[in-house]
């Protein structure tokens, strides 16, 4: 969930959704009123901001929703036609290239049957939102992103609830919608949490990419400094540099979550002596306890075992459970250390202790 202190977390997003169109399903005649007001009112907030929106009444009175909209100050207009209509789609995207936001009737409809999904593939959506009485829930929680091809093996695991609707999403973002967020939307502030956080609050289809591991770029290197610094202040590691990090960018792996970086790992070869380091693993604070670091150690021991190198070490001063129990490492020396690594050590005054593993060398895993 997003924090009212993190607001870069929360700016990050805007320059991504300008100019986007959101098709926005509320069942708005089952849900409570002041859920479905708090909705409107944030929808009104990401008008200002740009953000094209159109708006699906499943339930309730069209009229009163619209008469809502209005008193929230957006820039409403309703479609005369239903969503079953084909004509609908023209008449929606005249009241969107008009600054408007536009109301449609989708009574007839399920919040995912085709007519919808087919309706928010012409109109050109970035995502399909859905405010619902029901949930996608796996073991009773909500699960943050799905990717559309994994959704059958979930949905059949016996332990999903609302597994149609999860269905349904991963056909709608195989039919062309590229995301649908499915919201409990009793919840109030539900909106707002959920697309203004990088993990969000809902279960959120996703047809691609969503969480990748993938090479530091340079503009993502201002990013790096700012979480490693902490890092560096609160354990005494080396500084790094822009310039550091530059000169050596082909060895930084970056974990991104919707294009946010959010943990990063290195991995410094020492070719002469067959051998690597994983150094510089950071996770952001706010995304800690999800496992991540873990992927990140993964993911530079699978490049290591690509290039053919058979032994990676690290060095920690405070994470030694971490490496030996939930990562297989083996307490090490300094001996073990490459010469040029050792001298470094001993230069910097550092107590850090060492570890290592011996890897198998095997393909690179996508992750």
């Amino acid at each position: 969930m997003a924090q009212q202190s993190d607001v870069r977390e929360v700016l990050q997003y805007i320059p991504q959704f300008r100019g986007k169109i959101f098709f926005v399903l509320i069942e708005a005649g089952l849900l409570p009123e002041p859920a479905v007001a708090e909705t409107l009112l944030d929808l009104a907030v990401l008008e200002d901001l740009g953000v094209k929106l159109v708006l699906g009444v499943l339930g309730g009175d069209l009229k009163d929703l619209y008469d809502w909209t209005l008193e929230c100050e957006i820039l409403a207009a309703r479609v005369s036609r239903p969503i079953t209509n084909p004509l609908a789609v023209n008449e929606a995207l005249e009241i969107l290239a008009r600054g408007q936001s536009a109301i449609i009737d989708a009574s007839a409809t399920g919040p995912l049957d085709f007519p919808v999904v087919e309706f928010a593939r012409r109109i050109g959506v970035a995502k399909i939102i859905t405010l619902l009485e029901e949930a996608i829930l796996i073991d009773g929680a909500p699960v943050h992103a799905i990717r559309a091809a994994d959704a059958e093996r979930i949905a059949g695991q016996g332990n999903v609830t609302g597994s149609a609707l999860l269905l349904a999403a991963a056909s709608a973002c195989r039919g062309g919608v590229p995301r649908v967020h499915v919201l409990n939307g009793r919840q109030q502030g539900v909106l707002v949490d959920e697309l203004f956080s990088n993990e969000g609050v809902g279960t959120m289809v996703h047809a691609d990419s969503y969480r990748v591991i993938r090479e530091l770029r340079e503009e993502d290197i201002p990013e790096l400094l700012g979480m490693i610094g902490r890092s560096v202040r609160r354990t005494k590691l080396v500084a790094r540099t822009y310039e550091d990090i530059q000169s050596r960018i082909e060895d930084f792996r970056v974990m991104a979550i919707d294009d946010n970086v959010v943990g990063c790992v290195a991995l410094h070869e020492y070719p002469l002596e067959a051998c690597a380091e994983v150094a510089c693993l950071y996770v952001k604070q706010a995304h800690e306890g999800r496992g991540y670091g873990i992927e990140l150690v993964h993911h530079a021991e699978q490049l290591a075992a690509e290039r053919g190198i058979p032994r990676v070490f690290a060095l920690s001063n405070r994470a030694a459970d971490f490496f030996t129990t939930r990562l297989d490492y083996q307490a090490a020396t300094l001996m073990d250390l490459p010469k040029a690594r050792r001298e470094q050590y001993e230069a910097s005054g550092r107590d850090s202790l060492v570890f290592s593993k011996v890897l198998e060398i095997k393909p690179l895993a996508t992750i």
